[in-house]
């Protein structure tokens, strides 16, 4: 059985049956039949069915947002802003998907050639709950236009979304079993991975379980996009916006209740305003609206699970125990739901538990260092490289600074985000490949060189 809890009561909402065997094989067939004739559709009907997908989204809007503030805590507001952002990237796929999927001349001494954008099938999705709409929708827009299929094996706390994904795509009028929400255990994912039904997955999760999958995915010689853990930086120079920098900061933290691949984790400012930033930041963290996370002044909600929760805490208190200050919260909050206090910790050093280690929940880590080349050294000290952020009133030295940095975005005085617009990924133990933008819509075709001749005589 999967049980979906709702983490602001820690009580069970409703529970689920796993999907046999038989109907698990049913619904590979389905899939895999459907997206065989999805495919011989023409690129611009495909790619216009976004259009309605983006309508149902804004259409049920306080529907889906409810079931992920329910399954997952997210508080109502940013939990609507996250079915908002999905309907714009449908939005953003459809106007876009010839442009990026079309066929592309290229000068050379054939009659004609060209580089056309197939689909592989069907692809494999393993996806996390932290973003249960738009982990799902970023990939799910761009991979559909081209042509696939998708297996969605969501994470099994929020089997509702889940569902909620395969019928949003059938009120759109997506084909029956082109989107397959499977309901199976963690143990079943290396058949999925095997199944000769799938070509590609992609996976947002933490880097232990993205090597697993990689290596089951590289036994069978199947492309792979991995959205994995991250540390992300958020440098603050001695010429920042001191103001503008901890109001970001405090949102770059604590949104989502902190449980967010970019969010920023490690606070890196230069020691001749650390104070004046720390106290700024905690005076405003202080501020925080802890509480139900469907009333619309609530800040920061629970966090997901009660496991999650208890893990945080353990690397708060080995962090302590190991010299770094504890500013304000640093423990789990009293009655039920899995809430956990706004917690700030300073003086951190990479050789703690929170410098050098993800922690996926509300706690701040401050880090502080003589000069920007300290800070760009520590930045690059750990073996994450998702998504940085620098704050210098010098925009024009930032950008270079930015391009030391060693990760997949670096965004110079702003928040670190997700964008249709430009790819999103990370580098060495955040992962492989792209989602979003042109590349993102690239990653699950197969792109292929079609040439004419007779040849030329150039």
């Amino acid at each position: 059985m999967i049980t979906s809890i709702n983490p602001s009561t820690a009580s069970a909402i409703f529970e689920y049956a796993l999907h046999t065997p038989e109907q698990l094989e049913q619904k590979l067939s389905k899939a895999s039949q459907t997206q065989k004739a999805w495919a011989q559709q023409d690129l611009q009907s495909r790619a216009s069915k976004l259009k309605k997908v983006s309508a149902v989204l804004r259409e049920k809007k306080p529907y889906y947002a409810t079931l992920i503030t329910q399954e997952m805590g997210k508080p109502i507001a940013e939990a609507e802003a996250e079915i908002e952002k999905c309907a714009w990237n449908c939005d953003f796929y459809a106007d876009m998907a010839t442009t990026y999927l079309g066929d592309e001349t290229v000068e050379s001494n054939a009659s004609v050639s060209k580089v056309v954008y197939e689909p592989l099938g069907l692809v494999l999705a393993i996806m996390p709950w932290n973003y249960p709409f738009w982990q799902v929708l970023r990939f799910a827009a761009p991979a559909l236009a081209a042509g696939n299929g998708i297996v969605l094996k969501h994470a099994n706390n929020v089997p509702q979304c889940a569902l909620a994904i395969e019928e949003l795509f059938l009120l759109a009028g997506l084909p029956e079993g082109l989107v397959a929400t499977v309901l199976v255990a963690h143990s079943a994912v290396p058949q999925l991975i095997e199944d000769p039904r799938t070509s590609a997955l992609t996976l947002t999760g933490s880097t232990p379980v993205g090597k697993m999958v990689a290596a089951q995915a590289g036994a069978v010689l199947k492309k792979q996009v991995l959205e994995l853990g991250g540390a992300d930086a958020f440098i603050v120079l001695a010429d920042a916006d001191l103001t503008l920098a901890t109001k970001t900061a405090v949102k770059a933290r604590f949104q989502n209740t902190g449980q967010s691949c970019i969010a920023a984790k490690r606070f890196i400012v230069v020691d001749s305003i650390a104070e004046a930033f720390v106290h700024e930041f905690c005076a405003q963290v202080a501020k925080l609206t802890v509480g139900d996370p469907m009333l619309r002044t609530t800040e920061q909600g629970p966090m997901a699970r009660e496991n999650l929760r208890a893990e945080l805490h353990t690397q708060v208190q080995k962090t302590v125990a190991q010299g770094a200050k504890l500013l304000m919260g640093g423990e789990p909050l009293p009655g039920a739901g899995y809430f956990y206090a706004p917690t700030v910790l300073d003086g951190v050093t990479s050789a703690m538990v929170a410098g050098h280690e993800e922690l996926f929940g509300p706690v701040a880590v401050i880090m502080r260092v003589a000069d920007a080349e300290a800070a760009i050294a520590l930045a690059n000290s750990l073996d994450y490289g998702l998504g940085a952020a620098i704050w210098s009133k010098d925009v024009a030295q930032a950008e270079r600074y930015a391009r030391r940095i060693e990760a997949g975005a670096v965004f110079v005085n702003g928040l670190v985000a997700s964008d249709p617009r430009y790819p999103f990924g990370g580098i060495k133990q955040s992962g492989y490949g792209r989602e979003l933008g042109v590349h993102g819509a690239r990653e699950f075709t197969n792109i292929k060189t079609v040439w004419i001749g007779p040849a030329r005589q150039v």
